[in-house]
């Protein structure tokens, strides 16, 4: 058999004393995509970001192409042809898409000032060979999320890379410029550079991989051939257990058509553009749409980060000015935001101090009332369930899924009339996905008006009620969730404008 391009064997890893990794091993071929997976914590991450030098190991080897390397900054993963896609971004947001690309590598002018004729020209080839719509001069700053992530990718990509790993890549993407993403992946094997894949999205990992490794606490649990295996097989590597599928449960008639919230004609600078839409009492209203079609956007404006140009907010009944996320809580609303590590949490604060953020004045009398916000905090992670050994733990040390349900706590603990879920499942586990889905219905059922972006056509058809479909910064149609039969449908909805 031929020598395996990368071998990773007996890594350990430890923080503070806990260990994260424990004599793993993982073997990774010549022009193969290669899943890895596993649950929020089991020490994935960990484990690519000692092959790409963010991390050193305390124990075992690394071997690329049959030689022994020693990786211990991202320069040296770079030169042995590593290179990885964090799920976190690394991007400068004030840098265009050309800049954040060839950042620290740009091409120089005979008189060695940067090129950058030349750097917007290469950065044009890299984003038509991904077929992404848009311009090496865009300010990152000024892009969504989706399209940070494609710029990640063109920014691992003009590296002379053999061996990419791959973060989560499809969290922020459509199912269109998914299936753009596969089609370069192919190309990619075909070209003999091999991928390491980890995502949470098991349709995925069967369509484009050809072998799997599972971890769980740590360890290695598992490495097959993909055609060995089936989705409930590889939930229970995972989980441990059969986890429920996302279905949908048609819920209680609600009890009040109340419309709690009316938006008219909301229009700003940012792809929001005229955009109508009521929700009830005790909804929950899908929001689906291509990337760029002002989902995000229409959020953002509601919760006052985002300048409204134009329109008119009524909650319930009365006319509502918003001009900042303080005179959004006040009016009862609450954000869930896409990326929580950016924008929803401080992740160098204590999970208690996450989560007290939008109550202070709860507990804030002259001075912070300590006492009461221990027992807040520790209400809520014991209600949501977070796994964390203390209230007084970093957040950065949790888990993905465990930070959102820190997020998740930091909102409902100020008791929202309105909450708003901007893609609350991306980069997390099938299991912790489960419970957020759970929840969402939960909130719905005590009263709670849910307004839920989301690209996973699965999650977003499990709990809607009624889903609007955004394009060009309008809502332009409306289903009844009974009106949809299956996914397609849906898809088809949002692509066909």
């Amino acid at each position: 058999m031929e020598t395996p391009i990368l071998q990773m064997s007996e890594i350990s890893k430890s923080f503070n004393g806990i260990k994260v990794l424990n004599n793993v091993d993982f073997e990774l071929r010549k022009g193969e995509v290669h899943a890895l997976m596993g649950g929020n914590g089991a020490g994935k991450s960990t484990l690519m970001k000692i092959l790409t030098g963010v991390y050193q190991k305390d124990g075992g080897r690394i071997t690329i192409n049959g030689n022994e390397v020693q990786i211990h900054t991202t320069n040296d993963a770079e030169k042995h042809g590593v290179s990885m896609i964090f799920q976190e971004f690394s991007l400068v947001p004030t840098l265009t898409v050309a800049q954040n690309i060839f950042i620290n590598r740009e091409p120089k002018t005979a008189l060695g000032f940067i090129d950058d004729k030349k750097t917007n020209q290469m950065a044009k080839k890299l984003l038509q060979a991904l077929n992404v719509d848009i311009k090496p001069t865009d300010l990152v700053a000024d892009l969504g999320v989706g399209y940070w992530q494609m710029t990640e990718i063109a920014k691992a990509l003009s590296k002379q890379t053999k061996i990419l790993v791959m973060d989560e890549p499809t969290a922020s993407l459509t199912k269109r410029e998914t299936e753009v993403l596969f089609e370069f992946i192919a190309r990619l094997k075909n070209n003999g550079i091999s991928i390491i894949y980890i995502s949470h999205r098991m349709e995925e990992i069967f369509q484009i991989c050809d072998r799997i490794t599972i971890m769980g606490d740590g360890r290695h649990v598992i490495t097959a051939n993909i055609k060995d295996l089936d989705m409930d097989s590889v939930i229970t590597y995972i989980s441990g257990k059969n986890v429920a599928k996302f279905e949908w449960k048609p819920r209680k008639a609600m009890n009040s058509n109340q419309v709690v919230l009316k938006v008219h004609n909301l229009t700003t600078k940012n792809r929001v553009n005229g955009v109508e839409f009521e929700l009830r009492q005790g909804e929950v209203l899908g929001i689906a749409g291509l990337m760029g079609s002002g989902r995000t956007e229409t959020l953002r404006a509601l919760f006052g980060i985002d300048a409204i140009t134009a329109g008119e907010i009524h909650i319930k009944g009365k006319k509502a000015v918003i001009r900042s996320p303080k005179d959004a809580i006040n009016h009862g609303l609450a954000l869930i935001p896409e990326d929580r590590r950016v924008q929803g949490l401080v992740l160098e604060h204590e999970v208690k101090d996450n989560i007290l953020l939008p109550s202070l004045s709860q507990i804030t009398n002259g001075l912070v009332d300590d006492s009461m916000g221990n027992k807040i905090a520790a209400e809520w992670v014991a209600k949501l369930r977070i796994k964390t050994d203390s209230i007084h733990k970093r957040a950065s040390l949790l888990s993905g899924g465990n930070q959102q349900k820190i997020v998740f706590a930091k909102w409902l603990a100020n008791s929202p009339d309105i909450i708003m879920l901007d893609e609350p499942t991306i980069g997390i586990d099938i299991g912790a996905k489960t419970e957020i889905i759970e929840m969402i219905r939960q909130l719905a059922d005590e009263g709670k008006s849910i307004l839920l972006v989301s690209s996973e056509m699965t999650e977003l058809l499990a709990v809607s009620d009624r889903v609007l479909v955004f394009h060009g910064g309008q809502a332009v149609k409306q289903f009844m969730r009974e009106e949809i039969s299956t996914e397609e449908v849906l898809e088809h909805a949002i692509q066909g404008f």
